[in-house]
């Protein structure tokens, strides 16, 4: 029986691999560049190169766990079919309606994104089911031929959404015409709202249901082939995709709702930092996982990674459950250019990975941040797997910069890493103090291959004193991955003030109970632990949003608190989340739901524990705003033992990233095999 399990990242520059072996602890990591015309390409072959290098035959993978960007790509660059929508009478132009919000309150140029269907492609039919679940107008099927024939032969659209008023209570006329709909155009995929978001607030959940449509052919058939491929290469392996909630779900679910994994990565990085910091027993951190084409960061507090159910992504809304990341354009290949004004300016717009920047020799030559790194000393010469840096080819492309503005090109360069930093800085404000958080009283985690790098200056512009860098910091992603669990969630939408009778809400949790435990009875030879969490969304009576609030995980579903431990519940979130809180108002609940989760058998991480005093490999010229170039030490991470501590200036590289640790601060080796870096001066 097998006993590795492997987790696959793909990010925009890089995919990552980490490796665990079960019966043992061993782990092995890989990183191999990425190949953006086709995701599964990179995946494959670095499959091939990490079983070559760690001796892995396919019949031993036990477990595949990928996670996969080629929701947010497709969203990002609108890359997908033609799209149909079927509606109630009267709501097909809601997409375009939407919130009434603009995407800039203070610019009058910025319009909002089109919608994803066009509007000849959106078709309404008469029926009306009413806010109790009742029909007002009957579906007949004379309307269901009417709509097949107006939507005609649609040789062109290869999914179609359908999206009815009030079908989150009663999905009968949903179902019918999705019915009618596969039968009439066999081989075309066709999402409803009743299955992918059955909430209230139409818009939301009409947007989310457009957008898995959309998403659908596209991923779908990106599913097909690495499955496939995997299935050739490890026959016995499980094979699990992330999705933006945390967890895995099964290929066939990703396929179906593909819009859970619109934020697949940048998720399973917050899991593996979760699990990184508890190793080292803090439990209040903020991640900075800076990669080649973005950064994301996201607030984990008391060891629980924050959870949001409403995100916009590329400016389309998205309500499902997610976990809580922002994301800039701001990253190693983030290209440094001078703005109409002459100013500097920095991203979004990324190298990625092809042609990437000019330090790589892959026929870049626009300055990028990475090039900014190779003039200051940063970058070490080589990087994962040998991995070759041309210096020379970065400073001619940072010239583009210092040339116009007449300054050095260490200046030149300086100023571009400050400008990333800065925008790095302002995603973590997004998180942290724009929701009543300090910075100063957490932690900064830094991961991706780039957070070495600008973790200092982050932590500098917003006060911070310390931060972690976790054992293998730009595979974190992947290491996410390796301990995550299968997770499923289930909501009902029911309306209900808090005012002593709960029956109905009661009613709803052992509906939701039910279907959970029939996918908590599926079987698996690693699951050791089955579990339900239930959650209710609650607001004031009259507040526009809800908080989610947490009750109990129990192997079934627990039981509801009362109604006056609720409210206090309901209480304290809500004064952690706005500062106040009114115990004279009326609450009540909205939507009812429950996480259910499958937990794996996992193997203790076997870190390597070298002993010894740190002697550095090598000295370099790096270039601080303070002194010009220094001579600094430079240290292999693989060399430093427990409790090693080492003042900076100095670098640490190690296979998967590059650490700076600047003048005034200090690091520390801890028992966990991470790296404390804090504050020495001021």
């Amino acid at each position: 029986m097998g006993n590795w399990v492997i987790g696959v990242d793909v990010g925009g520059t890089f995919t990552d691999f980490s490796a665990r072996q079960l019966s043992t602890g061993r782990s092995v990591l890989h990183k191999r560049p990425s190949t953006p015309h086709d995701p599964s390409e990179a995946i494959l072959n670095g499959l091939a190169e990490l079983q070559q290098k760690a001796g892995i035959a396919g019949e031993d993978i036990a477990r595949f766990a990928h996670g996969t960007t080629v929701a947010t790509n497709a969203l990002l660059q609108r890359k997908g079919p033609k799209t149909g929508l079927v509606t109630t009478r009267g709501f097909r132009d809601l997409l375009e309606i939407g919130r009434q919000v603009r995407p800039a309150i203070y610019d009058l140029q910025t319009d909002a994104q089109p919608p994803l269907v066009e509007r000849e492609n959106r078709v309404e039919v008469l029926e009306r089911t009413g806010p109790q679940g009742e029909a007002i107008v009957d579906l007949t099927d004379a309307e269901i031929e009417a709509v097949i024939a107006e939507l005609g032969p649609m040789d062109d659209v290869e999914s179609i959404a359908v999206c009815l008023i009030f079908s989150f209570l009663n999905p009968a006329h949903e179902q019918r015409l999705a019915a009618a709909l596969r039968k009439a155009y066999p081989g075309r995929y066709v999402s409803i709202s009743s299955e992918v978001h059955p909430e209230f607030r139409e818009y939301e959940r009409f947007s989310t249901t457009v957008i898995n449509a959309f998403l659908q052919p596209e991923v779908s058939r990106y599913m097909d082939r690495l499955s496939a491929a995997i299935r050739k290469a490890a026959p016995r392996a499980a094979l699990g995709i992330f999705q933006s909630a945390g967890g895995l779900m099964s290929i066939e679910l990703a396929s179906r709702f593909p819009v859970r994994t619109a934020l697949s990565g940048p998720a399973a990085g917050a899991v593996g930092a979760q699990a990184a910091a508890a190793m080292s027993r803090i439990e209040n951190i903020i991640t900075l996982d800076i990669g080649g084409t973005s950064t994301d960061v996201a607030l984990i507090q008391g060891g629980k990674v924050g959870k949001s159910n409403l995100r916009d992504i590329a400016g389309f809304r998205i309500r499902l459950p997610t976990v809580d990341i922002h994301t800039v354009g701001a990253g190693g290949g983030s290209i440094a250019h001078l703005g109409a004004d002459g100013l500097l300016k920095v991203g979004p717009t990324s190298a990625g990975a092809v042609p990437g920047p000019a330090c790589y020799g892959r026929g870049g030559d626009l300055p990028t941040v990475s090039d900014a790194n190779v003039v200051l000393g940063r970058l070490p010469a080589r990087l994962a797997d040998g991995f070759k840096i041309d210096s020379d080819l970065a400073r001619g492309a940072i010239a583009k910069i210092a040339a116009p503005l007449d300054v050095s090109l260490e200046k030149a360069a300086h100023g571009i890493v400050s400008i990333a930093a800065s925008n790095m800085a302002r995603a973590i404000r997004a998180v942290s103090i724009e929701k009543g958080q300090d910075p100063r009283d957490y932690t900064l985690m830094c991961f991706g291959g780039a957070g070495g790098l600008h973790a200092a200056d982050v932590a500098d512009i917003l006060a911070m004193r310390r931060i972690l860098v976790p054992r293998a910091p730009g595979i974190l992603c992947a290491e996410g991955l390796i301990v995550s669990d299968l997770q499923e969630n289930y909501v009902t939408t029911c309306p209900c003030p808090l005012d002593g009778d709960v029956s109905m809400i009661d009613a709803a949790i052992r509906e939701l109970s039910a279907r959970a435990e029939e996918w908590l009875g599926e079987e698996d030879d690693y699951i050791v632990n089955r579990s339900q969490t239930v959650i209710l969304d609650l607001r004031y009576i009259g507040q526009n949003y809800e908080l989610p609030v947490e009750l109990a995980t129990a192997r079934h579903a627990p039981e509801l608190p009362s109604v006056e431990e609720l409210k206090q519940t309901f209480f304290q979130q809500h004064e952690i989340a706005y500062g106040h809180f009114n115990p004279d108002a009326g609450v009540e609940v909205v939507n009812v739901r429950i996480r259910a989760t499958m937990e794996f058998s996992k193997q203790t991480l076997e870190a390597s524990r070298p002993e010894g005093s740190p002697d550095p490999v090598s000295y370099e010229q790096i270039w601080f705003e303070e002194t010009g170039f220094l001579s600094t030490p430079v240290y292999q991470r693989d060399g430093l033992a427990e409790g090693a501590s080492i003042d900076g200036p100095s670098l640490i590289t190690q296979f998967d990233t590059t650490t700076l640790v600047p003048p005034g601060w200090t690091v520390r080796v801890d028992g966990a095999m991470n790296m404390i870096m804090e504050r020495t001066n001021g």
